[in-house]
């Protein structure tokens, strides 16, 4: 049992306050270094996220062969041009505006095609993002008659390459390392 005396001479308390500050200041340097970390991580699955729905609905628009790796199956173009079928869909289903739809099935497949692989190794990124973000718009555009569930997946995609404009390509692209060549 404490008496007057020994409540005199005690150490003071310190407040709460006082004891957790340097808790949370830990805690905060410990999230700024993972996110440091992570950060060049979440900026390339973004560009990949993007490029690979890109690339995969190219593919869908031109003649394809397949090879078996590892028991994977890679899907690859065997002619840059659309297949018949992608003439069709242009000329029945997606109605881009000011462009005839032979003109739109070639720029379109070309544009699914080639900006994802300068999307996905960082090239150019932020001119291949606002590129493919208006592309993305015109896809929509294009098809009214979009089911609700791709009307959301050009939604994110849309958002990814907007923060990617906005954000740049990281520190895992070629945009990064060859700045970091070019500042020597």
């Amino acid at each position: 049992m404490m008496t007057a005396t020994d409540m005199l001479h005690a150490p003071p308390q310190r407040p709460f306050r006082a004891k957790i500050a340097p808790l949370l200041g830990k805690a905060d340097a410990l999230i700024r270094k993972a996110s440091s970390l992570l950060a060049p991580v979440a900026d390339f699955l973004a560009r990949y996220w993007v490029a690979s729905a890109f690339f995969a609905s190219g593919l869908s628009k031109t003649t394809t062969g397949s090879l078996t790796l590892f028991g994977h199956a890679f899907s690859y173009p065997l002619s840059l041009f659309p297949a018949d079928s992608t003439f069709t869909l242009f000329e029945y289903e997606y109605h881009v505006p000011l462009l005839p739809p032979m003109l739109a099935a070639y720029l379109g497949t070309a544009a699914e095609l080639l900006l994802p692989v300068f999307l996905f190794l960082g090239l150019g990124t932020r001119y291949i993002a606002l590129a493919m973000f208006v592309f993305n718009i015109v896809a929509v555009v294009s098809y009214p008659e979009l089911m609700p569930a791709g009307l959301k997946d050009h939604q994110i995609w849309g958002l990814l390459l907007l923060i990617t404009f906005c954000h740049g390509p990281g520190k895992l692209s070629l945009d990064h390392l060859i700045d970091r060549l070019v500042r020597r």
